[in-house]
C-alpha cells in the first residue's frame, strides 16, 4: 500500500501505517501520532488506564480532530 498524501503529489511512497479515522495509508512523513486515553470499568465507575495508547492519523484527520 502507498501513502495517500504522497500519491496526491505524484510520489510513490510506501505506507507505514493506516489512519485510524479514515483508513488512508500514510508514510512516516505524513503519519501523525496522538495519544488516546483508554478507560475500563472499575467498581461503580470508570477508571483511566495509566498509559495512553497510540493513535495514528493522516494530516487531514489530524487537522479536523485537533483544530484549536
Amino acid at each position: 500500500m502507498n501513502c495517500y498524501d504522497c500519491n496526491a503529489r505524484d510520489r510513490s511512497t510506501s505506507a507505514v501505517a493506516i489512519c485510524n479515522s479514515c483508513g488512508a495509508g500514510v508514510c512516516g512523513e505524513h503519519a501523525c501520532s496522538r495519544p488516546r486515553q483508554l478507560h475500563r470499568c472499575a467498581g461503580t465507575g470508570v477508571s483511566a488506564l495509566p498509559i495512553a495508547a497510540r493513535r495514528i492519523l493522516c494530516p487531514t484527520c489530524n487537522t479536523a480532530e485537533h483544530r484549536s
